[in-house]
């Protein structure tokens, strides 16, 4: 039995990775960048803290356990991820479409971009407005 057999055979029914152990290792990565700039015995105990913390969840066997640390993360950052995952979709629609706010009850209307001044109606309310595309 080689070498990458044993490896698999150790991997098999680990948790691995998800969002949270995503999270963990950026933000040790981004600390070790600090590090190499600010050298300080708090961010070296922190980037240990956070490996360990990692590896922990990455080798462990406890999959309902993992898994509940990591719905949970992501329910606590759900709120920001939908902010900018909105704005990237807004930045990558840029060059078709123009975005614009209903003026009565603020919803987003998405309209095709160089059609000159049209008329949009708001597909929650109703309301009809006037803007150049």
């Amino acid at each position: 039995m080689n070498f990458g057999e044993k490896f698999r055979r150790f991997l098999a029914g680990r948790y691995g990775m998800d969002a949270l152990n995503k999270a963990i290792f950026i933000v040790t990565l981004i600390l070790l960048v600090l590090l190499w700039f600010f050298p300080n015995r708090f961010l070296e105990l922190a980037v240990l803290i956070l490996l360990v913390i990692g590896y922990f969840r990455f080798l462990s066997r406890n999959i309902p356990a993992r898994y509940r640390e990591n719905r949970l993360f992501l329910e606590m950052t759900g709120k920001p991820r939908r902010f900018f995952r909105k704005r990237k979709y807004r930045f990558d629609q840029r060059q078709t479409y123009r975005f614009f706010r209903c003026p009565k009850c603020r919803q987003e209307v998405r309209v095709p971009r160089g059609k000159g001044k049209i008329s949009i109606t708001c597909p929650k309310c109703g309301e009809r407005f006037v803007k150049k595309s």
